[in-house]
């Protein structure tokens, strides 16, 4: 999309769709609002894009959503309906000479009573001083700028700059909304498959929405490969033929944006709530999409120890188990070791203790710096460390009843302090009994 000055206040449109090769899913894009499927949230009457089109006046945007959930559609008509021209750019390929161009062509077209939308997809590609570059333009006036983006822009999306914009978040289409569309494709002899003769069963057409999964350009570009398979078909087209054209699902994942993290985030919290059937799927998701499982089994062996820890103990050794397992077995096989982890650990009982103690003694450490370590517990090696005091008083817990000595171990300074507070969970609690009944001893 790379330098597309394209006005679509002229019939455009219809020529591009009209030009041998153009995929279905650009010869389909609506012509106006009322043709947009799905977004109804922001573009049904009343709505914030619809009232901001009516009025004419188009702040800054950024369109945020998945893949095919129509940023650039709706990035045309909110500059088509609001008499602005459109200059898109891919900030794959554009640069800051693109720009440059762009804005000088805008301050014209502004000298002569005409704004201009500067669109730019996958704004979140554009590295800061890149953004940092177009504030001026965009403060001033020259560009109303319109950004569309598939990560989440509050972490991808300079503070400046998206304090100029507006945030719009857009939705995967719903399974209707991806019906109609293909509806639409296969009955418009114009623009779409009409007049060649395609038509699928009910349950054809419902496994190619389930497989664009919320995405418009994927369900038109399956729509698509279907009609190149099979040229004028003599009769309605079948799952099979579906799933032949679709080949092997592609899930959308990342291994270092928001879905990545999302996904992440939903497996570690499923495994929390102690729901095995939950963590399994989410970590399905991931394998599926390609996630080194390596990563996977590196944050099974934090959350054994944050979230399971003496709770379990076993929980430890088992995640390290599994990590080992995957690293020296590899995938598929590795799967099988990580889902056993996944369920062992969503199944037994939690506490957090053992994590919530070291936070708690990093910070009195960082609050109360290098304390003396107490005579007793100094090591002497010498006769000057021993003359010092070094040792003195230390008794061997071994040598005494029970294996237990009642004396504080911590600097004065801190008193009777606790950092470990075992909770009354599988076999903790045992834990806990034990170690009430030391600190009683203690005097803490």
């Amino acid at each position: 999309m790379a330098g597309d000055s394209l006005d679509l206040f002229d019939p455009t449109p219809a020529r591009r769709g009209a030009l041998p090769g153009t995929p279905l899913a650009d010869r389909m894009r609506p012509r106006h609002l009322d043709e947009l499927v799905g977004q109804a949230h922001l573009v049904a009457p009343g709505a914030p894009l619809r009232a901001l089109a009516e009025s004419g006046r188009l702040p800054s945007l950024v369109l945020w959503g998945p893949p095919g959930s129509g940023k650039t559609t709706l990035a045309r008509l909110l500059a088509a309906a609001t008499g602005a021209r459109f200059v898109g750019y891919s900030a794959v390929t554009a640069g800051v000479k693109e720009i440059r161009e762009a804005v000088e062509l805008a301050a014209r077209e502004r000298a002569g009573g005409r704004r201009t939308v500067l669109f730019l997809d996958e704004i979140h590609r554009f590295n800061r001083a890149q953004q940092d570059a177009l504030l001026p333009h965009v403060e001033s006036g020259t560009v109303t700028l319109i950004g569309a983006t598939t990560e989440n822009p509050s972490f991808e999306v300079n503070a400046a700059l998206l304090s100029r914009c507006r945030v719009f978040t857009l939705r995967p289409l719903a399974p209707e909304e991806l019906a109609r569309l293909v509806e639409r494709a296969l009955a418009d002899p114009e623009r779409g498959l009409g007049s060649s003769g395609l038509r699928l069963t009910e349950e054809a057409a419902g496994l190619l929405v389930e497989l664009a999964d919320g995405d418009a350009r994927r369900a038109l570009g399956l729509l698509e490969s279907l009609a190149g398979l099979h040229p004028q078909p003599a009769a309605p087209l079948g799952p099979e033929a579906v799933r032949e054209a679709a080949g092997r699902r592609v899930l959308a994942h990342d291994r270092d944006r928001e879905a990545h993290y999302d996904v992440v985030s939903a497996l570690i919290k499923s495994l929390r709530a102690s729901d095995p059937d939950a963590a399994l799927y989410w970590l399905a998701r991931m394998l599926a999409a390609g996630e080194d499982p390596l990563f996977v089994a590196r944050r099974l062996v934090v959350f054994a120890a944050e979230d399971v820890g003496n709770a379990e103990p076993a929980a430890l050794g088992l995640a390290t188990a599994a990590f080992l397992a995957v690293e020296r077995i590899g995938m598929p096989e590795g799967r099988i070791p990580l889902g056993q982890a996944v369920t062992f650990l969503a199944c037994a009982p939690k506490s957090n203790a053992s994590y919530r103690g070291i936070e708690e003694a990093l910070a009195a450490v960082e609050r109360t710096g290098t304390l003396a370590v107490p005579l007793h517990l100094r090591n002497a090696p010498t006769a000057l460390l021993q003359a010092l005091g070094y040792g003195r008083g230390y008794r061997y817990p071994h040598d005494e009843p029970e294996g237990f000595v009642p004396d504080a171990n911590l600097p004065p300074e801190l008193g009777p302090a606790r950092f470990y507070e075992p909770r009354p969970s599988g076999a903790e609690a045992a834990i806990a009994e034990r170690l009430a009944a030391w600190r009683a001893r203690r005097g803490g």
